[in-house]
C-alpha cells in the first residue's frame, strides 16, 4: 500500500509524493484523510530547519499532527472500527520517510488507540483537536490565565476554553494588528498599551523566547508564567525582578491522552466553539504554496490541506 504525502526533503524543500506504507498490523486501522492542518509553530521549525534535535528528527520527513478522516480498513483485532470518523495526531507508517509527525498524507496507518473518534459534523474544524487539547492540558496544570500572550489559534483556543470552564475572560496581547481581530468576549490589545502589573497567571503562546523579562514585570507577587508555546531559542531572564516577585515558571507540553475526551466533551456540550479559526483551505497538491502562506503570512490564521482530490 502507498499514499500521497507531504514530504520535507530538507529545510524549505516541500513536495507531495507517493510513499510506501508499512504493513497493517492486527491492531492497526487504515484512515483515509480528508483534511490535515498546518501548524504555524512546530511545523515552521521543521520547515525552516530550526527544530531542536528531538528523537526522530531528521529529513526526509512527513510533517503534520492534525488530521481527520474515516477508517476504511482495519486489522483483524479492530475490524469494528471501520467506518469511524476520527482525529489522527500523526503516524509513523512510512517506509522511506520519518514520521515527524507524520499526519499530512492521503492515507495513514495507525494503532487503533491513536484514532480518536470525533464528530464528522465538525468538518475541517476537526483538525483543531490537537491545539484545543493542548490548551486544555495547559489549563489543567494550574490557575486559568488572566493574560494570554499571542492571539494565534492556540491563544484563541486558550481564551475560549478559559471562559468555557467558567473563569473570567482574559486579556490577550498581540503585536500584529491583523491578529488583534476576531476576539469574542475578551479584549485583544497591543502589549505597549497595557500598564497592568498585577497579573496572577500569564500564559505565553507566542514562541518568543526573549520576552520573559517583560512578562515578569507584569506579574503580581507570587504570580506564574506558563510557557505553552514552542521555543527554538534558549529561555533567559533576569533573576532579581523574578526574585522580588517570587515568580513561578511552568512549562506546559503538548496534550496527553486524557485531554482529548475532556476537550471533546466541551465541544459536544456547546461550551467550546471551534468555528472561525480555519482561515484557509487549499488542495493538498498545492502543499508547497500552502506552507509558505501558512508560515510566512500572519493574515493566515489556520491553513488546512484538502486531500479529497487525492483519493
Amino acid at each position: 500500500m502507498d499514499a500521497m504525502a507531504v514530504i520535507m526533503e530538507g529545510p524549505r524543500q516541500i513536495a507531495v509524493k507517493s510513499l510506501a506504507l508499512k504493513p497493517v498490523g492486527p491492531s492497526d486501522v487504515v484512515v483515509e484523510i480528508l483534511w490535515s492542518g498546518i501548524s504555524s509553530g512546530t511545523e515552521k521549525l521543521l520547515w525552516s530547519g530550526d527544530m531542536p534535535n528531538f528523537p526522530g528528527m531528521g529529513y526526509p520527513l512527513v510533517p503534520g499532527y492534525e488530521s481527520v478522516g474515516r477508517v476504511v480498513d482495519a486489522g483483524s483485532e479492530v475490524s469494528d472500527r471501520i467506518g469511524d470518523w476520527v482525529f489522527v495526531p500523526g503516524s509513523t507508517c512510512f517506509a522511506d520517510a520519518r514520521g515527524l509527525f507524520g499526519g499530512s498524507a492521503q492515507r495513514l496507518i495507525v494503532p487503533s488507540a491513536r484514532a480518536f473518534p470525533v464528530s464528522e459534523s465538525l468538518g475541517s474544524d476537526g483538525v483543531l483537536f490537537a491545539l484545543a487539547a493542548t490548551a486544555h492540558h495547559a489549563l489543567a496544570g494550574g490557575d486559568p490565565p488572566d493574560l494570554i500572550v499571542g492571539h494565534g489559534v492556540l491563544g484563541r483556543l486558550l481564551a475560549r476554553m478559559t471562559m468555557a470552564m467558567g473563569a473570567p475572560a482574559p486579556v490577550v496581547w498581540d503585536n500584529k494588528p491583523c491578529r488583534r481581530e476576531g476576539a469574542s468576549g475578551y479584549d485583544v490589545i497591543a502589549p505597549k498599551d497595557d500598564d497592568r502589573r498585577d497579573y496572577r497567571a500569564i500564559y505565553d503562546v507566542s514562541g518568543y523566547a526573549d520576552g520573559v523579562d517583560t512578562l515578569v514585570g507584569k506579574l503580581a507577587h507570587g504570580g506564574e508564567i506558563v510557557l505553552a508555546g514552542f521555543y527554538s531559542n534558549r529561555i533567559n531572564f533576569a533573576f532579581a525582578p523574578a526574585f522580588q516577585r517570587e515568580a513561578r515558571l511552568r512549562v506546559a507540553a503538548e496534550w496527553r491522552a486524557q485531554d482529548l475526551p475532556a476537550t471533546r466533551a466541551l465541544i459536544e456540550s456547546g461550551a467550546l466553539d471551534l468555528t472561525g479559526l480555519v482561515s484557509d483551505i487549499r488542495p493538498a497538491a498545492d502543499a508547497s504554496g500552502a506552507y509558505r502562506k501558512a508560515l510566512l503570512e500572519p493574515e493566515c490564521l489556520k491553513m488546512v490541506l484538502d486531500w479529497s482530490a487525492s483519493a
